[in-house]
């Protein structure tokens, strides 16, 4: 008799934990959602890297959904890039940088802080440089002590100086001020004395190059600039340039709403690439039907997090383990939207309020507190909006992305004749959008 791990159960449903799959313990609970995404992005990023860039440097962009996957899916091209030979710097931007007021310099240093930081970690040296007069020149110009003494390693400067502004918008103004004029400059100095060097230091160790990876780049605030270019069009439509002059292979998360900007072209045409969206799991097709491959796969991922050790196709013996009845791992997954991190933030809940085998009732009340939460954001406008969208299942415009992706009203899935948009499955069981479903067919046909 297969017992269940609560402690370890609960662990493993922290909807804040993303899995690395460099490790062993991690990777037992990775599903692969390729086949119903629509197309395995990781491979194309990769693809791209290793095969069609030659010794050229590549810069790539990933978008979707936060919360849909995309940092466990770059865990995985870490993972599957270092297999095949190659030294890869993955960083999550958010540690360096505040969200809601990001430039490009703040970027391109984030960078060189981590890069040098990692090399560093690998017994890979690279000497101040041009980076060690900056920083005594800041020191000077902010008048806080940011030099570094002659065996200080670089990335302890690139540390202080982000300590010191991360949290004092007085400090980054000043700061940005002083760096504006020599963004050029920086950009030479990190790929020549960074990057270069330690492209050269790591093909001497066996290495085929570097791959940097940046994520939560997705997460910056679509707040105005002063001169009314919003941050996300301003760091990669009119700044996109720069962040793609770095010499190594780059992958940046970028916000989705970019991807419904008038600027969109704009954007391709800067980075030389379509972004790639990774879209939810669809738990129904856009005719309405039950998508049984979709719901199959998300009943495997919940219980692979309960019983990762036992073999696949033996977990779902053990579904009573879990649920009262197999309907109510359906209602969960179903009620999901495909949506990875509020699957588990609905398990996490249950969690919370019962032991398993969790029951009807006891999933019923969490999906009913979500779906509150969900109503209680939602104007009448916005109620009409998601009506409309939902019958064309189109999104059109950065506005609307705005409002109803980003709120998670809606979800942006793939199928064979492309992408389409549904309603999150919460809110498809409320009065409010019945009703409104109702009034729209009525004077459609009025």
């Amino acid at each position: 008799m297969v017992s269940l791990d609560l402690i370890q159960f609960y662990k493993a449903c922290n909807p804040s934990k993303t899995i690395d799959m460099a490790n062993p313990e991690d990777r037992q609970y990775y599903i692969d959602f390729s086949s119903v995404r629509g197309s395995d992005l990781v491979r194309e990023l990769c693809r791209t890297i290793t095969l069609l860039s030659g010794d050229e440097p590549t810069c790539q962009l990933f978008s979707g959904h936060i919360g849909c996957g995309k940092s466990t899916e770059l865990f995985r091209l870490k993972d599957t890039l270092e297999h095949q030979g190659y030294h890869v710097v993955y960083f999550e931007s958010s540690q360096d940088l505040d969200m809601a007021d990001v430039d490009i310099s703040d970027i391109l240093l984030a960078i060189a802080h981590q890069v040098s930081e990692n090399l560093e970690g690998a017994q890979i040296r690279i000497k101040a440089g041009y980076f060690g007069n900056l920083f005594s020149e800041i020191s000077d110009f902010l008048q806080t002590p940011l030099e570094l003494s002659g065996e200080a390693e670089l990335s302890v400067g690139f540390a202080k100086l982000s300590a010191r502004t991360k949290d004092s918008p007085k400090l980054r103004s000043q700061l940005r001020q002083y760096l504006e004029p020599r963004v050029s400059s920086i950009l030479d100095a990190i790929n020549k004395e960074l990057l270069e060097r330690a492209n050269t230091a790591l093909k001497a160790k066996g290495k085929k190059g570097l791959v940097v990876i940046i994520d939560n780049l997705d997460r910056v605030d679509n707040s105005p600039k002063p001169w009314g270019r919003t941050q996300p069009e301003y760091l990669f439509v009119d700044r996109g340039e720069q962040l793609k002059r770095l010499n190594c292979h780059v992958v940046y998360t970028i916000p989705l709403t970019l991807m419904f900007s008038n600027d969109y072209g704009r954007l391709s045409s800067r980075f030389g690439v379509k972004p790639k969206v990774l879209p939810m799991i669809p738990v129904k097709t856009r005719q309405g039907e039950d998508y049984s491959k979709g719901m199959a796969m998300l009943r495997e991922m919940v219980l692979a997090r309960a019983f990762p050790k036992i073999p696949s196709e033996q977990r779902f013996e053990l579904i009573p383990e879990l649920f009262d009845t197999r309907e109510t791992l359906d209602r969960l997954c179903r009620i999901s939207g495909g949506h990875m991190r509020r699957l588990l933030m609905l398990m996490y809940s249950c969690l919370q309020q019962a032991d398993p085998p969790f029951t009807r009732d006891c999933l019923d009340n969490v999906i009913r507190e979500y779906r509150d939460d969900l109503l209680g954001a939602i104007t009448e406008d916005e109620w009409k909006l998601l009506v409309q969208v939902v019958n064309h299942q189109h999104v059109r415009g950065e506005e609307e992305c705005q409002t109803l992706l980003r709120s998670m009203f809606v979800f942006e899935y793939r199928d064979g004749d492309g992408r389409w948009f549904g309603i999150n499955p919460a809110l498809e069981e409320t009065r409010q959008f019945k009703k409104g479903t109702l009034e729209l067919n009525q004077s459609l046909m009025g």
